[in-house]
């Protein structure tokens, strides 16, 4: 049996696990993500409930600067189904927490021409709602094509291997 720490945990366990809610693979098609980082985000108590719930979309979401505060906006986090008139707005606008190096890189970095900040996935740490965000540059048609391309290349030489293994 596992020895217990201070906090409930097991002491074999290297820490809090991380549980996926939603990602964006939109995002990594479009976008080259040269750099992430993971940042909190300021939630209600229904919208919790419902990322809980595994009620969110990252599709046409963005992060932007304004007043040396992360936000990001368009993120759908549907309303929670047992909510009352405290429900909250599905698509509003969120702030992230970050430390303010972090987000005064970020404010140098997107402020270069064809650089944005685009949320990649969002997931609970232990009891916190997270979410990553990548700084992204966006990718012409025929870049998008030469990723498919070599995709498709690498599982056709993995199922290749793994035939060659079966003989």
């Amino acid at each position: 049996m596992a020895k217990k720490t201070d906090k409930g945990r097991a002491a074999t366990d290297d820490g809090p696990v991380k549980k996926l809610i939603a990602s964006n693979k939109r995002a990594r098609h479009d976008y080259f993500i040269d750099d992430t980082w993971e940042a909190g985000i300021v939630l209600t108590g229904t919208e919790v409930k419902s990322l809980r719930d595994r009620g969110a979309s990252l599709v046409d979401g963005y992060c932007f600067i304004e007043g040396g505060e992360v936000w990001m906006e368009a993120v759908h986090i549907a309303p929670y189904v047992k909510g009352t008139w405290t429900n909250h707005a599905a698509r509003r606008k969120r702030k992230l927490l970050l430390h303010k190096r972090e987000i005064l890189k970020l404010a140098g970095k997107s402020s270069e021409k064809g650089y944005t900040i685009v949320p990649l996935e969002i997931y609970f740490l232990g009891s916190h709602a997270k979410v990553s965000i990548g700084l992204a540059r966006g990718k012409k048609e025929w870049d998008k094509r030469q990723t498919l391309r070599e995709q498709q290349d690498m599982r056709e030489a993995q199922r290749a291997m793994r035939q060659r293994e079966l003989v």
